[in-house]
C-alpha cells in the first residue's frame, strides 16, 4: 500500500480530504447522548452550598431543618467525605518549587473562594435539593482577603494559607545570555505592561457527571462530559481506594470543552463519593450561574516585558517579568503553573533571539482557581512578542510584515532550538508571512486604509507570528508523576460482514475525532468510510489513552490508528492470500474488496473473506494466523512536543468617538503539519479565533476587592456572538512530521494563540495617529477612550 498521502489519483484516499462528520447527522437531528439524558434506576440528584465569602472558616454547619424537608435523603459535609475520598494536591515533579495545600472535595474547616463547597444536599430531584440548600444554616467566620495579584506577596498581605509560609505557588526563571548587557548595547528599546484579563470557557454543555456505585460488585461506572476518561479513572480509583480496573468511566457526547473538561472538579469528586457511600446513582449539572464560579478561569497575567532592537531592526534581546494568580488551590493533576511556565517557553517563540530573559511568578489569591484552558500561554506570549514587535516597527519607521521578514526563525533553518530551549522540528514562519501577505491583498488593504484614514475613517491592520505546541510528549506531565498518558491506543476489529469498528482512546467533544479517526482507519485498511464505526470515551472498550486535549488527538491518536490499520491489513491480505492461492504482496484492498494490486481486478469481498474466517475456520490451515484485530500505540520520543506556526492577520475599523471596534476580517494561515480532513481543520481554526477574539474584545471575570465575582451571568459576562464576528480566510502550508508515518501534528488552538495579538496590533495600528495604544485586554470601548484621552 502506497503511503504517499500527497497523491491525489492514490486508491481509497481519505486523508487530505474533506469529509462530514459521521456523527453530524444524529446530533443535528437531536439524538444526541449526552450526561444530563442518561436516568438510571433509583437515581438522586445532588446539589451543592458554596461558600458565599472569597475567605472563611467553617465554625458550624447546621443541617437539621435540610435533613427533616420531604424528598431529601441525606446532607454531606466535607467532614463525611473526608473517610471515604482522600484529598489531592497539585503538583508536578518536574516543576520545582510548585506548591499547594491539600484539597477536599468538600471544603473542611475553611473555605477558600467565592464558591467552593461546603456542603451537599442529595434528594429525589434538583429542584428540592436547592430548596433545602436555602434551609442550611452555615456560621461562618470571615478572613483577610487576597484579591490583588501584585500585593499578594507583599509582607503586610495576609496568606491564603499560612501553612505554606507565603502566596508564592511558583516561580521560575529562565535566562539565556547577558541580558543587560544586550539591552545596554542596543540603540532600540521598546517596552510596555501587558494585561490579560481572566476568563472562562462557557461550554454550551455545563459540566454534568452520573456516578453509579455497585456496591455488590465493588463497580463504579462515571458517565461524564470530559475530555480523559482514563485520566479521571486513575484518580477516582487512588483517592476512593478502588481498582482502576473496577471503575468506568465513560464520556459519550459531550458539549465543548475547550480544556474546561480536563480537570479534576471537587464537585465531581464529591459526586462520585457521594454514590459510593449511598450505593445508588447520583446525578450533578452545574447550572449556567454557579458554573462562573466553579468552572476554572483562566489567563489573568500582567505582563512587563521589554525588547532590543538595533539599527536595521533586528531583536537583540527580550526580557518579560510575568505575574499571575490562580486562586487558592493548583488545579489537580495538571496543575495551575503550567501556563506561567508556558508564557516562559512561547515568548519570542518565532523569532531569532540571541539574549532571552522570562521570569513568571505563579501566586495564590482568593478567587475561582485557574487552570488550562484552550491554548495554554499562547495567547499571553503571543500578544506580548508580537506587540513589542509592532511597537519596534513603528519606532525604526518599519512596515510590520517587513520586522517580521527580518527578524523570523529562516525557514531552512531546521532543526531548531529557541532561546527558551524548545526543539523545533520543522516550521515555516516565511512561507506562511507570504501566503497570508498575499491571501490579504496586503498592498491594497494599506492603499484603502490610507485612503479612509484622510476621511476620517481609522481602520487598523494587526500582524501576528505564532507557534503552537501539539502532540505533547511524556516530557509535559510524565516525568512530573502525574497519571497523565502521553500516549494512545487504537484496536480496529473487522466483523464479518467486513465493516469495521475503530476503538480510541482519543475521545470528542465536537472537533471531528470521529470523522478524523475514520479516515484514518479507511484508508489505511482500504475500505470506505462508512463501514468504519469509531468508538471513543469508554475506559472498559477502548485502548488506554490520554485522551484529547493539547492538540494530540490526529496526531497522536490517529498515527495510532494508522498503524492499527496497516496491521489489520496486512492480516487480511495475509488470509486472502491463502484463500486465493496468491502471494499476498500482490494483493490490496480497494473500497471493501481484495483486489489484484497490478490490475486492480477484484478478487474477493471482505465480507466473503469474514464470512470463513468467522464461520467456517475449519476451512482454513491450522498454522493460519487469523485475528481480524489489532491493536496499536503510538508514543512521540524524538521531541518534547511536535511544533506548528502560523500567522494571522485582523482588518478591524475603530470608531475614535464611542471607542468600539469593528472587525473587518480576519486572515490566519497555519502549518499543522499532514491535513486529515481540511474543512475540520479550517473549522477548528475558525472556532480558536472566535474564542480568541473572545478574549481580546469581550470576555472577562471582573471581582471586587472582597473575591466576589461580579459578573456570573451570561447578561453580563460578555461572549462573542455570530453578528459579532468578521468574515475569516483561513490558508494552510504543509510540513508534515517526520516523527510519525501520518505526518499530522495539531491545530486545535491555533486561532486562540494568534487572534488576541492581531488584534491588538489592528486596534493600535488604527489608534496610531492619536498616539494612542492599548495593552490591556479585553480593549473595551472605555479602555480605548482612556487611551485616547477621552475618558480620565
Amino acid at each position: 500500500m502506497s503511503l504517499r498521502f500527497d497523491d491525489p489519483d492514490r486508491p481509497n484516499s481519505y486523508i487530505g480530504r474533506s469529509v462530514p462528520r459521521p456523527n453530524a447527522a444524529r446530533l443535528v437531528e437531536g439524538q444526541g447522548r449526552y450526561v444530563d439524558d442518561i436516568s438510571l434506576p433509583r437515581m438522586v440528584h445532588v446539589a451543592f452550598l458554596r461558600s458565599p465569602h472569597a475567605h472563611a472558616r467553617i465554625l458550624a454547619i447546621d443541617a437539621a431543618e435540610a435533613q427533616r424537608l420531604p424528598g431529601v435523603l441525606r446532607v454531606f459535609t466535607g467532614a463525611d467525605l473526608a473517610g471515604v475520598c482522600t484529598p489531592w494536591v497539585g503538583v508536578l515533579q518536574h516543576l520545582k518549587g510548585l506548591k499547594s495545600p491539600p484539597q477536599h472535595p468538600i471544603a473542611v474547616g475553611k473555605a477558600s473562594w467565592a464558591g467552593e463547597p461546603v456542603a451537599a444536599v442529595v434528594a429525589e430531584s434538583r429542584a428540592l435539593a436547592e430548596d433545602a440548600l436555602a434551609l442550611i444554616d452555615v456560621d461562618f467566620e470571615p478572613l483577610p482577603v487576597v484579591a490583588d495579584m501584585m500585593s499578594a506577596l507583599d509582607g503586610a498581605t495576609p496568606l491564603v494559607h499560612p501553612e505554606l509560609g507565603d502566596n508564592l505557588a511558583f516561580r521560575r526563571l529562565h535566562e539565556e545570555g547577558d541580558v543587560e548587557a544586550a539591552f545596554a548595547a542596543g540603540p532600540h528599546v521598546v517596552e510596555a505592561e501587558f494585561v490579560t484579563g481572566r476568563h472562562t470557557g462557557v461550554c454550551l454543555e455545563p459540566r454534568t457527571i452520573l456516578a453509579d456505585y455497585r456496591g455488590a460488585e465493588n463497580q463504579l461506572v462515571v458517565h461524564l462530559s470530559g475530555q480523559a476518561p482514563h485520566m479521571i479513572q486513575s484518580v477516582l480509583a487512588e483517592h476512593l481506594d478502588m481498582p482502576e480496573s473496577h471503575v468506568r468511566v465513560i464520556c459519550n457526547d459531550v458539549g465543548g470543552s475547550f480544556g474546561i473538561k480536563v480537570h479534576v472538579y471537587p464537585d465531581e469528586v464529591a459526586t462520585v463519593a457521594i454514590a459510593k457511600v449511598m450505593k445508588r446513582p447520583v446525578k450533578f449539572v452545574a447550572d449556567r450561574l454557579e458554573s462562573f464560579a466553579s468552572d476554572i478561569h483562566a489567563r489573568d497575567h500582567v505582563i512587563r516585558a521589554r525588547m532590543a532592537f538595533d539599527g536595521e531592526g533586528r531583536i537583540l534581546g527580550l526580557d518579560v517579568d510575568d505575574w499571575t494568580a490562580i486562586g487558592p488551590y493548583s488545579v489537580y493533576p495538571r496543575t495551575s503553573a503550567v501556563e506561567g511556565n508556558q508564557v516562559v517557553n512561547l515568548c519570542g517563540g518565532p523569532y531569532v533571539l540571541p539574549v532571552y530573559r522570562a521570569r513568571t511568578s505563579v501566586v495564590f489569591q482568593n478567587k475561582v482557581p485557574t487552570s488550562q484552558y484552550r491554548a495554554v500561554g499562547h495567547p499571553i506570549a503571543c500578544a506580548v512578542t508580537e506587540g513589542l514587535v509592532d511597537m519596534a516597527a513603528a519606532r525604526l519607521g518599519l512596515d510590520p510584515v517587513e520586522m517580521r521578514r527580518r527578524n523570523l526563525i529562516p525557514d531552512d533553518a531546521y532543526p531548531y532550538v529557541s532561546a527558551a530551549k524548545m526543539k523545533f522540528e520543522a516550521l515555516s514562519h516565511h512561507a506562511s508571512l507570504d501566503k497570508l501577505v498575499k491571501l490579504m491583498d496586503y498592498d491594497a488593504l494599506r492603499t484603502e486604509q490610507r485612503a479612509l484614514r484622510d476621511r476620517g475613517i481609522h481602520r487598523g491592520i494587526g500582524i501576528a507570528s505564532f507557534i503552537e505546541l501539539t502532540n505533547p510528549s511524556p516530557f509535559m506531565y510524565g516525568i512530573g508523576g502525574a497519571r497523565i498518558s502521553a500516549q494512545d491506543g487504537c484496536t480496529i476489529r473487522m466483523d464479518p460482514d467486513g465493516s469495521v469498528v475503530a476503538l480510541t482512546g482519543v475521545t470528542e467533544q465536537g472537533q471531528g475525532t470521529e470523522a478524523v479517526i475514520a479516515q484514518v482507519v479507511a484508508e489505511s485498511i482500504g475500505v470506505s468510510m462508512e463501514r468504519v464505526k469509531v468508538v471513543t470515551g469508554d475506559t472498559q472498550v477502548t485502548p488506554y489513552g490520554g485522551g484529547t486535549w493539547a492538540s494530540r488527538g490526529a496526531g497522536i491518536g490517529g498515527e495510532a490508528a494508522l498503524q492499527a490499520g496497516l496491521a489489520l491489513r496486512a492480516s487480511i491480505l495475509q488470509i486472502a492470500g491463502v484463500l486465493l492461492q496468491a502471494d499476498p504482496q500482490g494483493l490490496a484492498i480497494v473500497a471493501d474488496q481484495v483486489v489484484d494490486a497490478g490490475t486492480g481486478n477484484e478478487r474477493m469481498p471482505l465480507a466473503e473473506l469474514g464470512r470463513i474466517v468467522y464461520f467456517r475456520g475449519d476451512t482454513l490451515p491450522r498454522d493460519l494466523p487469523r485475528e481480524l484485530v489489532a491493536t496499536r500505540h503510538y508514543l512521540t520520543s524524538e521531541h518534547p512536543f511536535a511544533f506548528t506556526n502560523g500567522v494571522q492577520a485582523s482588518y478591524v475599523e475603530v470608531d475614535v468617538e464611542t471607542g468600539f471596534v469593528k472587525l473587518l476580517k480576519h486572515w490566519c494561515v497555519e502549518d499543522c503539519g499532514r491535513i486529515i480532513n481540511p474543512m475540520l481543520v479550517d473549522e477548528q481554526i475558525r472556532g480558536g479565533i472566535v474564542q480568541g477574539l473572545g478574549g481580546a474584545l469581550y470576555e472577562e471575570c471582573l471581582y471586587d476587592g472582597e473575591g466576589q465575582l461580579l459578573n456570573a451571568n451570561m447578561a453580563d459576562y460578555l461572549v462573542p456572538m455570530a453578528p459579532e464576528m468578521p468574515d475569516m480566510v483561513i490558508g494552510h502550508v504543509e510540513t508534515p512530521t517526520r516523527e510519525s508515518v501520518l505526518g499530522a501534528k495539531g491545530a486545535g488552538e491555533a486561532g486562540t494563540a494568534g487572534a488576541p495579538g492581531a488584534v491588538m496590533n489592528a486596534i493600535n495600528d488604527a489608534l496610531a495617529p492619536f498616539g494612542a495604544r492599548v495593552t490591556d485586554m479585553p480593549f473595551t470601548p472605555e479602555k480605548i477612550l482612556r487611551a485616547l484621552g477621552v475618558v480620565k
